[in-house]
């Protein structure tokens, strides 16, 4: 059920701010002045420059309109002007989806073909796994990353193009040059367990081993398995690797550190899957396999993007009220007196 909306267009949130509009005619209406006997609690040197205003730019008549003004702007200003957009709906599916990459220095090694040059694995990852992210519309997005330490990048949210241009961003080494695999996976069972999410994910992917940190892997993955935490590892890197040397050009498998066994008990004991990327190809094909694994189901709820323009008429009454005063505060030219 949608709930009630304003239409689209402009629209005042507060609109009867407006009512107060006529506040300062009633007020020297009704009110007596002033008196201007006793001691002054604050001396404005200038006061007299303004107060007299038939000696400035600025006459009475004039004054008294452009205060009219400033008063209409401030109170539209508090009023709230809004400029509503059409109505969008937004999936939610109650799902919350870590995402886990390594960004030691394993993953600098340049065995990855991408758009017909050779890149380095991160590269890959950034691409194939960035729009794997935006596609996740409707789930609550995170984004760990790991070396020798592993960090949070990014909280639970369901702005997923955010969490993208993070993983865009980040950079070999950040975290140290080492893998923290457990701690990865420790990281992740402590955001998530503080979630009450129906649907707990990771998708952890690495190119090497466990090397580094305070929690080993299977010891994390235990904790993740009674937590509900659902694991999906990704093996990163070629099998064969083209290298020139002293002695010429040789084949290499630069992915002989790669722990398949740790990442495969890590994925059934948690009950999800894990997956070997050769290649770009490879890497793509099992972020669209995780797709149908962890389908964005989900119900629709609608909104409406709401931008604010208060800014708009309050910055407009400061510029008038600001002009107003100096043009108050300056004397008026004197009449030249031409004989004849």
């Amino acid at each position: 059920m949608v709930e009630a909306m304003p239409s689209a267009g402009f629209n005042l949130a507060w609109a009867w701010l407006l009512l107060l509009l006529p506040l300062p005619w009633l007020m020297r209406r009704w009110l007596s002045a002033a008196s201007r006997t006793g001691v002054q609690a604050l001396k404005v040197p200038w006061f007299a420059q303004v107060a007299d205003s038939g000696r400035g730019w600025m006459r009475q008549p004039l004054l008294a309109a452009v205060a009219g003004l400033v008063w209409l702007l401030l109170l539209l200003a508090a009023a709230r002007p809004q400029w509503v957009g059409e109505i969008e709906t937004l999936p939610v599916t109650g799902r919350d989806l870590l995402l886990a990459v390594d960004i030691s220095g394993s993953m600098d090694t340049q065995d990855m073909v991408l758009g017909g040059k050779t890149v380095n694995r991160l590269a890959v990852v950034k691409k194939v796994a960035g729009e794997f992210i935006q596609r996740r519309k409707g789930d609550r997005v995170g984004l760990v990353l790991f070396g020798s330490r592993a960090y949070l990048q990014t909280p639970l949210t369901f702005d997923t193009e955010t969490t993208a241009i993070l993983l865009d961003e980040s950079e070999i080494g950040l975290a140290g040059r080492e893998t923290a695999i457990g701690d990865a996976i420790g990281l992740a069972v402590k955001r998530l367990r503080e979630d009450a999410a129906s649907d707990r994910v990771l998708v952890l992917l690495t190119d090497g081993a466990n090397t580094s940190g305070e929690v080993q892997p299977l010891q994390a993955t235990e904790f993740a398995a009674r937590e509900g935490l659902r694991i999906y590892t990704v093996g990163v890197g070629a099998d064969e690797m083209l290298v020139q040397d002293f002695f010429g050009s040789r084949l290499v498998n630069p992915s002989a550190d790669l722990d398949e066994d740790t990442l495969k008990a890590i994925a059934e004991r948690t009950g999800g899957a894990y997956f070997r990327a050769r290649d770009a190809e490879a890497l793509a094909r099992i972020y669209e396999q995780l797709d149908e694994l962890e389908p964005v189901e989900s119900d629709q709820e609608a909104i409406r993007p709401v931008d604010e323009l208060f800014y708009w008429p309050l910055a407009l009454a400061f510029g008038l009220a600001l002009a107003a005063t100096l043009a108050a505060m300056w004397p008026a030219p004197r009449r030249r007196m031409v004989a004849t």
